[in-house]
């Protein structure tokens, strides 16, 4: 089966990050956004990725190059992106035979995955509080009945989770209409799957759709709870299960992490420095002495100077907060609302 992964979006909510990187190729862990997505489908059984991406989208490309975990990839172009359905469409010719559709910014549990994949036809659902942000599913016990688009008033509180399976049949109907929102939305083809066939609704208990930077924090402090925030190599340094120290990182002596936290590839977390998670540190960071970081993401490249605090804060590649430096999210929130990050885009994709 054809995993078609959708990763041409501009991401315009998660900017300034999206401007440096698409919005799938931010770090997640050790990896991008998106490789969390193709992990799960390899671990569900999926024969080959088709990754479908937007004009000039390098970074991908370089990362993933034409292979990945065993598996043939290949690449679609969507320009401009025009929705959803569009995306898939761009998809096609690479398509023989049953395929999953997967939302390439999105965090899936694998196990659902692996769910999902077992099915002709079917659809990932989640229970949400307030479903009018999202695709809303109907249902008759297992089998979906309907869906709508971001209702008003919605029928329950199931949302439609952003993964997909489609018989080989349904390979063409992706050429659908505008809807009102001006995009060709993969729901007109999720209406026209269930017209023809009896479409399996999937539930999942954990889902994350990353539109913002307060969901790009949670989505690493989602994989480090899982324990999958590092995959080769790498240990925790006598200091906890749930401290992820990778090949090559070096953390002082004198420094205090509490985890769950991340310490990625040639990192260094110098003496005196305080870690509170869930944080991750990525590949080459610096996190100068006595500086202090509560759930907080340092990108790749970046630099924390001495006594630097940071608490619920993104600090974006090649960025340097200069000694002294204080910085933090919202107060009486848990989610992290300040992000420090350059507007310029990365000639290569970030070292993860």
């Amino acid at each position: 089966m054809h995993a078609v992964v959708l990763a041409a979006g501009r991401g315009t909510r998660m900017r300034p990050l999206s401007r440096i990187t698409p919005k799938p190729m931010l770090p997640v862990g050790d990896r991008p956004l998106v490789a969390h997505v193709a992990d799960a489908a390899v671990a569900g059984g999926a024969d080959d990725l088709i990754f479908v991406v937007g004009e000039g989208d390098g970074h991908l490309r370089e990362y993933f190059g034409d292979s990945y975990r065993g598996l043939p990839v290949t690449y679609a172009v969507q320009d401009p992106p025009a929705g959803t359905a569009d995306a898939v469409r761009c998809a096609a010719p690479s398509i023989e035979g049953r395929f999953a559709v997967l939302n390439g910014d999105n965090l899936f549990e694998p196990a659902a995955i692996g769910r999902l994949f077992e099915h002709e036809a079917a659809v990932l659902a989640h229970r949400v509080d307030d479903p009018r942000e999202y695709g809303v599913l109907t249902t008759d016990g297992s089998r979906v009945t309907g869906v709508v688009e971001k209702p008003d008033d919605p029928p329950t509180d199931l949302a439609n989770a952003g993964a997909y399976v489609f018989p080989g049949s349904m390979r063409d109907a992706f050429d659908v209409p505008r809807s009102s929102r001006g995009e060709h939305e993969i729901t007109d083809a999720v209406e026209a799957l269930l017209a023809e066939f009896d479409v399996a609704a999937v539930e999942t208990a954990r889902w994350l759709d990353v539109a913002r930077p307060e969901d790009f924090v949670r989505a690493n402090e989602l994989v480090l709870a899982d324990g999958v925030a590092v995959t080769d190599g790498g240990d925790r340094g006598g200091r906890g299960d749930d401290v992820h120290i990778a090949p090559g990182a070096t953390v002082d002596g004198d420094a205090t992490v509490h985890g769950p936290a991340m310490i990625g590839a040639n990192a260094a977390v110098e003496s005196g420095a305080v870690i509170r998670g869930p944080t991750v540190v990525g590949a080459d960071a610096i996190v100068g002495s006595e500086a202090d970081l509560t759930r907080s993401v340092v990108f790749p490249d970046a630099r924390v100077g001495p006594r630097v605090t940071l608490d619920g804060v993104v600090l974006g590649p090649r960025c340097d907060l200069s000694a002294g430096a204080c910085v933090s999210g919202s107060r009486g929130s848990d989610e992290a609302t300040s992000v420090v990050a350059t507007r310029a885009s990365l000639e290569s994709a970030l070292g993860y």
